[in-house]
């Protein structure tokens, strides 16, 4: 064959004849059904893909249909929960409490949490330096980035409203600098925490998320003439050396464009009242700050009294600084520094945080080993260490980086229960903004208790009375002065009543507006 007619048989190649192809074809699909069934057979001899199927009944199919593992598998539920809190923390101190303000800090550390600190300007400039060390070479801290540190220390006078003042520019570096946190809580170094932070990050999850935990009153009582009428002046505002504050002889009137509040200092504050503070804009945050400019004691009435007069807020607090605190009795001005001998009563107080403490006494150490689990000179345990505690390492030596973290209780001994707290506040008679409760806590006898709560008619549709009867003694609901009164007796203890609870959500997310 010469080159040429080689290319022409490549270019024009025979026909297959005709009779070939029929064989071939059936061959092919043979051969195709045999592979196919081979491979769609169970071991057992058991084909995993019947014909039958395509000619059985609907009841037959679908029972042939289980043959198959991915049948046994239940799609995962799509949660509905809102994802984890994240709770923002200012720890601030004073000259010599840089050490104290660091282990306060180990102990209330959460890698969802934002944190910051501040050595205030009458620490020496060495402490500082220290503490913003520590904080820039922590090899977790520097992991997550969420532990700041004022490095331009604020001057505080602690009488005064310079202390307001600070915690103003701290939550204003968080609320730029933080990204999404939902409670602002101020602690001093002096504070310590009596729960892990998995179990107050848990206990936080189940609460509406503009709650506002602050104690406080309208019964300014003594306040009133040695507070609210005398004028001071706080040298920390325009002085570079600390000093006391000073009085002015001229004294002034109590306020009549908004009404005085008092309580604690100390406060877990929701993140939409803490950008109401700062960005104030119907003004009466910056109002209520130029008058407390000259209020002895300021933080323990700044907050306080903007809250209840702020009518989109009023109705949101509850009556609890969420501290264990050991006061002088009267006047309850000066908390007693706590020890082992208050142990018990600290763990039955049910509060996620407790003051004050001395620097290094051994009740630290014994809330450490028995309450938050952390060695010396470590982090606090949490679902976000991984590593061994063999030989007695760092647990969050190792960790592990998330968006979500799972807000799960896990072994604390304090069982933090914020709704019985805001309830105990509740049924004690202990006023929140704004509701007073004519007859609050009468004990009928040892076992029964007499709530009588006026509430306004916009509060009726969160009350089902079915839910009432089925948990309280007697129930009744009628109208009054344009609104309703709930009369209601239980003989539950009401330690384990989950209808207070429900009495919770109805006195807290009503529409009322005068405090």
């Amino acid at each position: 064959m010469t080159v040429k007619n080689y290319y022409v048989h490549l270019k024009h190649p025979h026909t297959m004849e005709r009779k070939w192809i029929f064989p071939v074809g059936m061959g092919f699909v043979i051969s195709l059904f045999l592979v196919v069934s081979t491979t769609l057979t169970s071991p057992d001899g058991t084909t995993l893909l019947p014909l039958d199927r395509y000619y059985l009944s609907s009841s037959a199919a679908a029972a042939a249909t289980s043959i198959f593992v991915e049948s046994k598998f239940k799609p995962l539920p799509v949660s509905t929960l809102p994802p984890p809190p994240r709770l923002a923390y200012l720890i601030s101190g004073s000259a010599g409490n840089g050490i104290m303000l660091r282990r306060t800090l180990e102990a209330l550390y959460h890698p969802n949490n934002q944190y910051v600190v501040h050595l205030d300007a009458e620490s020496s400039a060495g402490e500082r330096l220290d503490l913003y060390r520590y904080v820039n070479t922590h090899s977790v801290f520097r992991r997550f980035k969420n532990v700041r540190m004022i490095r331009k220390a604020n001057l505080v006078t602690y009488r005064g409203p310079t202390m307001v003042s600070n915690s103003l520019h701290a939550a204003a570096i968080l609320l730029k600098e933080g990204g999404h946190w939902d409670w602002f809580i101020n602690l001093s170094a002096s504070d310590y925490p009596l729960v892990t932070q998995d179990d107050l990050l848990h206990a936080f999850s189940i609460l509406p998320r503009d709650l506002n935990f602050i104690e406080h009153t309208s019964d300014i009582g003594w306040k009133e003439s040695q507070r609210a009428k005398p004028v001071i002046i706080d040298p920390g505002l325009y002085m570079t050396e600390k000093s006391d504050v000073f009085w002015i002889t001229q004294r002034r009137s109590v306020p009549t464009k908004f009404k005085l509040f008092t309580g604690s200092a100390w406060m877990a504050l929701s993140r939409p009242f803490i950008d109401y503070c700062i960005w104030g804009w119907d003004n009466l945050p910056r109002m209520v700050l130029m008058y407390y400019t000259n209020f002895l004691s300021s933080p323990e009435g700044y907050f306080h009294t903007v809250i209840c007069n702020a009518h989109q807020f009023s109705n949101t607090t509850v009556n609890s600084d969420l501290h264990f605190i050991s006061w002088d009795n009267p006047p309850k001005q000066h908390p007693h520094y706590l020890y082992l001998k208050d142990m018990q009563r600290m763990v039955a107080s049910n509060a996620p945080f407790a003051r004050k403490f001395h620097h290094d006494d051994p009740v630290l150490d014994k809330i450490d080993s028995e309450l938050l689990f952390r060695g010396k000179g470590m982090l606090v345990p949490g679902g976000w260490c991984i590593g061994g505690r063999q030989n007695g390492s760092d647990p969050c030596s190792v960790t592990i980086i998330f968006d979500h973290y799972s807000a799960n209780s896990c072994c604390s001994k304090v069982i933090v229960n914020l709704e019985e707290i805001l309830l105990r506040a509740l049924l004690l008679g202990v006023r929140i903004c704004n509701y007073k409760l004519d007859s609050v806590a009468k004990e009928m006898d040892s076992r029964c208790i007499i709530i009588r709560h006026q509430m306004p008619s916009s509060s009726l549709r969160f009350i089902d009375e079915a839910v009432l009867v089925e948990h309280f003694t007697e129930v009744n609901i009628t109208r009054k002065n344009g609104g309703y009164e709930l009369f209601v007796t239980d003989c539950i203890k009401f330690t384990s009543s989950l209808l207070f609870l429900f009495v919770l959500l109805v006195l807290l997310r009503v529409n009322g507006r005068a405090c």
